[in-house]
């Protein structure tokens, strides 16, 4: 779980919520998007981070007011 303060979603919280999720990506498929970046000869940090913005919607997040 992910625990927010509802007031505070700014760019620079935005911005850290992807790196996590960058490095979870990372963590876990980095060897297959690495492999699938070369066999369709695309950039790999666009695909990263393609995948990390949609690896957002699997957390599970706590606002607090």
């Amino acid at each position: 779980m992910v625990y927010l303060n509802y007031t505070n979603l700014d760019n620079e919280t935005q911005q850290r919520l992807v790196s996590v999720s960058k490095k979870d990506v990372e963590h876990k498929f980095g060897n297959d998007l690495k492999r699938y970046a070369e066999e369709h000869h695309l950039e790999y940090d666009t695909l990263l981070e393609e995948e990390a913005i949609r690896n957002l919607y699997s957390y599970d997040f706590v606002f607090s007011i």
